[in-house]
């Protein structure tokens, strides 16, 4: 569980800006990595496992409460019901050759037309329009009258993206659509003619790239929430996040990055091009994940890995002197190095570490360990010497095959290490559901 809640930070990175409101000024003025190193020099909590655990889970209920309360909000809820009514009946900004989504709007320009639910016909009817694009839906499920709108208007670059559409692999012909990337956009969500949301995305390009070297994205809900993040792509490059309600911090996410983007856009496989990687993800403004990864390092001491130790030769099922036996310990054996392996490069490379913000100490290391997470028993074959074959008869007795994965674990100052999933139990298991919850709607 906890795994998913630490890739959440780096997932928030992508989808969500801002600093804390109440934030010290000593501590804005700080880089990332001035940040992450005094934090790193805290001393370790004197609490104990369990006392920990309880303090923990305590903070992030406090969070889950403020989380909870989007379960009521009106704007998300019309958001998810304009993405089912685009999954039921699709429509196509781009003149009859592709079906897109809500995340579309935003992210075109120069394309225009009014698109209104049809609920006896179950699709959408358009109307012609030279200055926005528009959506006008039931803000419910359960409604049948269009009493929502969805509304954006942009202001295009000259970045032209090309999309593949379709593709017919029997006569290798691709259909692909065109459009330009915005440098704005701006989106008004209303229903019954009241303002809901509102959305504000800007973005700046160069040398005629489309990821931007600088991007920013805002959007505010009436209910309270507001969902920031930015980014700017260069030496080294930054990401911003902030969830906020009513202005209090609920999540705040700030890394950087020296990975070669533009490189690795062209080819992904060169890891020279992954670079160094920090960043805190802090939850209440008191929880810290401080992460140090050197993912450049990471990834070719993984391909290291996959050089050092090969993955054994099947038997010869045609020769009486093939040996299931030895083959399936030398399964078991690769497994294990493999798992040992990448648990190591984790360990090595990507450096997390848990904080108490308020008390001014750090918690906990993260640290994998490569255990059997299954097994199983395997029947062993025997060899028919008449018709020169391995059958499977019963009588060849059984062989346990292991299979092998990392685990996370809490490191604690007395050395004291326990397995994530079971220290962070139902209060993050809880925590975590209802933050992706909240997410997958804000992706709506």
């Amino acid at each position: 569980m906890i795994k998913k809640f630490l890739l959440l930070s780096l997932v928030v990175s992508q989808l969500t800006i801002s600093c804390s409101s109440d934030e010290s000024a000593s501590e804005t003025d700080q880089t990332l990595a001035e940040q992450i190193a005094n934090i790193v020099k805290q001393p370790y909590s004197k609490l104990t496992p369990t006392e920990q655990k309880v303090k923990l889970e305590s903070e992030a209920n406090e969070m889950l409460v403020q989380l909870d309360k989007s379960k009521t909000s009106s704007a998300i809820e019309a958001l998810e019901n304009l993405t089912r009514l685009l999954d039921l009946s699709s429509v196509d900004i781009f003149s009859g050759k592709n079906e897109n989504e809500v995340e579309d709007i935003l992210n075109v320009s120069g394309v225009y037309g009014i698109y209104t639910w049809n609920n006896t016909g179950k699709k959408w009817t358009k109307t012609a329009s030279t200055t926005e694009l528009k959506f006008v839906f039931p803000a419910k499920e359960s409604q049948t009258a269009n009493n929502a709108s969805f509304s954006s208007k942009a202001v295009s670059s000259d970045i032209k993206v090309k999309v593949v559409d379709t593709y017919d692999w029997q006569t290798d012909v691709e259909i692909n659509d065109f459009f330009f990337l915005p440098l704005s956009a701006d989106a008004v969500l209303t229903i019954d003619n009241v303002q809901a949301a509102t959305f504000n995305q800007t973005a700046k390009y160069a040398n005629g790239k489309e990821i931007p070297n600088e991007f920013a994205y805002k959007m505010s809900v009436n209910d309270g929430y507001a969902w920031e993040m930015s980014s700017t792509k260069a030496t080294e490059n930054t990401a911003k996040a902030s969830l906020t309600y009513n202005g209090k911090n609920l999540i705040e996410f700030n890394s950087g990055s020296t990975a070669q983007i533009d490189a690795l856009i062209d080819n992904d496989e060169l890891v020279q091009y992954r670079g160094k990687a920090n960043g805190l993800f802090k939850l209440m403004d008191n929880f810290v994940i401080v992460a140090d990864m050197d993912l450049a390092t990471q990834a070719t001491d993984d391909a290291a890995l996959e050089k050092t130790i090969t993955y054994p030769n099947s038997p010869d099922y045609q020769s009486a002197n093939a040996d299931y036996k030895a083959y399936y310990t030398a399964e078991n054996t690769y497994n294990q190095k493999y798992s040992e392996g990448h648990a190591a490069s984790f360990n090595k490379n990507l450096k997390f570490i848990l904080v108490s913000k308020k008390d001014g100490t750090k918690i906990a290391d993260v640290v994998q360990h490569a255990e059997v997470v299954d097994s199983y028993n395997r029947e062993l074959p025997v060899w028919n010497a008449k018709d020169k074959y391995w059958s499977y008869n019963g009588t060849g007795g059984t062989f346990v095959s292991k299979n092998y994965d990392e685990v996370l674990y809490l490191k604690f100052s007395d050395n004291t290490e326990v397995e994530m999933s079971a220290y962070f139990s139902e209060g993050f298991d809880k925590l975590t559901a209802k933050f992706e919850d909240f997410i997958a709607a804000f992706e709506k």
